[in-house]
Order: C-alpha cells, then sequence, then structure tokens
C-alpha cells in the first residue's frame, strides 16, 4: 500500500513529465533519479535522515532547474534566485510537516535536530558543492573528466551518504 508521501511524490514527477517541454535542468537524470529515490525510500520504510538527503537533493535540482530556465528565457527580477529558492523549500518542506506530521517528532532526531530536516539540509548542501564542482571542473578542464560525470557525482555523493547515515542511525 502507497503512503500519501508516494502518492504525492508519483504526482510531482508525472507533472514535471507531462508539463516539461525541453529539459533544462542541471541535471535532468539527476532531478527523476533523486525523486525516485525519495518515493522508494519512504515505501520500504527507510529511516528519515536518509529520505532527507533525496528531498534536499531533490530540492536543489529543481532550484537551480528553474534558475536556469529563467536565464535561457531571459525572466529577470529582483530576488530571482532567492525568491525560488524560498519557494521550492516551502512547497517541499512545509508540507512535510503539516498536514503530514513527518517533521516535528520528539523521538525522531539526531544531533538535535529533526532526521528529515537535517537530512534536506545535507542533502541540499552536497548537490550544491556537486554542482559547483562539477562548473569548476568543466571550466578548468573545458570537459568533464568522464562522460555523464553531471549525472554520476550527485547520484553517488547522495548514495554514498546514504549508506553512512544508514550505519549511523541503526
Amino acid at each position: 500500500m502507497q503512503s500519501k508521501f508516494s502518492k504525492i511524490n508519483l504526482t510531482v514527477f508525472l507533472t514535471l513529465l507531462v508539463f516539461t517541454k525541453q529539459i533544462l535542468a542541471i541535471c535532468p537524470i539527476c532531478t527523476i533519479a533523486i525523486g525516485v529515490g525519495v518515493g522508494l525510500a519512504e515505501y520500504l520504510g527507510i529511516d528519515n535522515s536518509i529520505s532527507g538527503l533525496w528531498i534536499g537533493g531533490f530540492t536543489v535540482s529543481l532550484i537551480l532547474w528553474t534558475i536556469n530556465w529563467f536565464e535561457k528565457k531571459k525572466v529577470s527580477f529582483p530576488g530571482r534566485s532567492l525568491a525560488t529558492t524560498i519557494v521550492y523549500y516551502f512547497i517541499i518542506v512545509f508540507p512535510l510537516y503539516y498536514p503530514m506530521g513527518l517533521i516535528g517528532h520528539p523521538s525522531d532526531k539526531l544531533l538535535g535536530i529533526d532526521k528529515l530536516v537535517l537530512g534536506i539540509i545535507i542533502g541540499s548542501v552536497v548537490l550544491l558543492l556537486n554542482s559547483a564542482i562539477y562548473s569548476y571542473i568543466k571550466a578548468k578542464r573545458g570537459k568533464p573528466h568522464f562522460p555523464f560525470q553531471k549525472v554520476v557525482m550527485p547520484i553517488a555523493s547522495l548514495f554514498i551518504l546514504s549508506f553512512v547515515l544508514y550505519f549511523v542511525t541503526r
């Protein structure tokens, strides 16, 4: 039986797939893979800190995707990046708190922080760092080290951190 969270993920991804005319993401495959990872984690009952990693990565991917789309369409307004970031975190994180109630359980903490929130923060930072590192590598070398490096780096980082958090939260 699917949870509400999985149904919402499926709806979001189908909507993205249906209404996307051209893929303009930081990494479209990463965005889809991260979304699938979140749904799979929920379905398998994986710890919230690990789910949070993927939610954070997914959120950053969507933010960067949207900012790239704005740039391509020449849409500019004051605070565009900040506004995009705030909107995405609000529409993704707020429903996890209310009405779903997945954030805020006193027994679901790691290092004194809600596991889901901690995972979202770590996942966001990791994906943002991967994006910066990839851009640096590409600017320095003129090309990536290997094909699909843009895809492999963030997904591999999130997988490795998922295993680390799995052993930490056992």
